[in-house]
C-alpha cells in the first residue's frame, strides 16, 4: 500500500467550500429531503425515481443484453485495449448504468477501452444473490467472448459504492468459481461497501464528522432490503462481505474513499487486508470528503480523477 495523500492537505479549504455550498443541492437532487414511505418496495421505487433526475444519458451509449442481463456499452472505433466491466452504485436498491454515462464514455475514449456497465437486478424485489449473479453472468460472458466481440481479452473491473462491492465480490467469484482471476488486470474500487455486518463508520464512528449523504439508518435500510432477515454475523459471511474473504492472489487495486464517508472503514480495512496478503493496492483517501465525493467539483476531486486515470494507464501499460 503506497502513495501519500499529504499533497491533498493544501486543498482542504476549497474542498470544504465545495461540500458546504453543494451539499443541500445534492441532497435535494437525489431526493434525500423527501419523506419516504415505510413499505420497503415503495420506498425503493420512490428513491429510484428521485435519483433518476440526476441521470445525463450519453448518445454514444449502446444498449445490449448480455447473458440475459441488460447492459450499457461504450465501444471504441478500434479493437479495444481492454474491457472495463463496470457496476453502478445505489445501495443495491437503486441506480442504473446510465448514471455513469459521462465517466464511462470518457474512459472509453481516453483509453480505447470497451466499457460494459451492467443493469443488475435490484433489491428489495431481488435480494442477494440476484445482483451478484447478474454481474457474474456478464463477467463470464466477457471472459468467453470479450476478445472476439470487443477486441480484447484483458479486463479491468470497477464500480462505485454498491458497484465497488460488486466489483470485489465478482472478482472473488472469478478467482474461486471460474479460475480466471489472471484475466483481471486491475480493480477500481470506489467507496464500496465491503462489510455488510456494519463496520464502525457505518454505525456512525467515522474518521471525520462532516456532512454525508449516508447515515446509519439509511445504510440499515438498504442492508435489510438486500439481505433480509440475516443477522450481522450472517451478513459477514465471506460469500456476502468481501472484507472477510480470503484475499490472496487478487489483482492490483486502486481503492478510494473520503474521511466523512459512512463507508470509510470498509475501504480502509479492505486495503489493509489486501496489502497484508501481498496484493498490490493503492489507497486514495480524500480528507473531509463525503460519500459520492465526485459530485463536488474542486481541486481535490480533480486530483482523484487524475490519479484514477494515471492508475488505469499504468495498468494498461503492463503486458
Amino acid at each position: 500500500m503506497h502513495r501519500s495523500t499529504h499533497h491533498l492537505e493544501a486543498m482542504r479549504a476549497e474542498e470544504r467550500e465545495a461540500v458546504s455550498s453543494g451539499f443541500e443541492i445534492i441532497n435535494e437532487m437525489i431526493g434525500a429531503t423527501v419523506e419516504m414511505p415505510t413499505d420497503p418496495v415503495e420506498r425503493a421505487q420512490l428513491a429510484r425515481s428521485q435519483f433518476a433526475r440526476m441521470y445525463a444519458p450519453a448518445p454514444e451509449a449502446v444498449e445490449r443484453e448480455i447473458a440475459g442481463v441488460p447492459c450499457r456499452l461504450f465501444l471504441p472505433d478500434e479493437p479495444a485495449t481492454a474491457v472495463y466491466l463496470h457496476f453502478h452504485g445505489g445501495g443495491m436498491i437503486l441506480g442504473a448504468p446510465v448514471m455513469n454515462d459521462l465517466g464511462n464514455r470518457d474512459v472509453s475514449k481516453r483509453f480505447g477501452m470497451a466499457v460494459v456497465s451492467v443493469d443488475y437486478r435490484l433489491a428489495p424485489e431481488h435480494p442477494y444473490p440476484a445482483g451478484v449473479d447478474d454481474c457474474l453472468a456478464v463477467a463470464r460472458w466477457v471472459l468467453e467472448h470479450g476478445e472476439d466481440e470487443l477486441g480484447s481479452a484483458r479486463i479491468i473491473i470497477g464500480g462505485e459504492s454498491a458497484g465497488g462491492y460488486l466489483a470485489a465480490a465478482v472478482s472473488l467469484c472469478m478467482r474461486d468459481e471460474l479460475d480466471a482471476i489472471d484475466r483481471v488486470a486491475g480493480l477500481n474500487l470506489v467507496f464500496g461497501i465491503f462489510d455488510w455486518g456494519r463496520s464502525p463508520s457505518q454505525r456512525g464512528i467515522r474518521p471525520h464528522d462532516g456532512p454525508d449523504v449516508l447515515d446509519p439508518d439509511g445504510i440499515e435500510f438498504f442492508t435489510e432490503a438486500y439481505l433480509p432477515g440475516r443477522t450481522e454475523s450472517e451478513r459477514r459471511d465471506p460469500a456476502v462481505s468481501p472484507l472477510y474473504a480470503n484475499l490472496r492472489g487478487m489483482p492490483p487495486a486502486l481503492m478510494s474513499v473520503g474521511t466523512c464517508d459512512h463507508l470509510a472503514d470498509d475501504t480502509l480495512m479492505l486495503a489493509a487486508r489486501w496489502a497484508a496478503v501481498g496484493n498490490e493496492v493503492e489507497l486514495f483517501v480524500a480528507p473531509e470528503m463525503p460519500h459520492g465525493f465526485m459530485a463536488y467539483p474542486c481541486a481535490l476531486t480533480d486530483a482523484w480523477i487524475a490519479r484514477t486515470h494515471e492508475w488505469m494507464g499504468e495498468i494498461l501499460a503492463r503486458a
